[in-house]
């Protein structure tokens, strides 16, 4: 499992390189652990999910921010 440290960055930056992660480089199928300390981020990164139909299969709080695990279902986060 990949995880993408994004700790430190503000929003919008974690749901920017979690989806530019998913894009340019996750397989459909691959789970990425994303850890964030932004607390916008336990509201956008679900959203994003939700969005671009991601399955969003855990979100928690740990002692430095939030840990999500975000499984990529479509490419749907392609440019069009």
């Amino acid at each position: 499992m990949k995880t993408l440290d994004l700790k430190g960055l503000k929003c919008p930056l974690p749901v920017l390189r979690l989806r530019r992660y998913l894009r340019d480089h996750a397989k459909i199928g691959e789970q990425i652990e994303v850890m964030t300390t932004d607390p916008m981020a336990q509201l956008d990164i679900p959203h994003f999910c939700n969005e671009f139909n991601q399955k969003l299969i855990s979100s928690s709080a740990d002692k430095d921010g939030h840990v999500f695990i975000v499984e990529k279902l479509t490419d749907t986060t392609k440019d069009e």
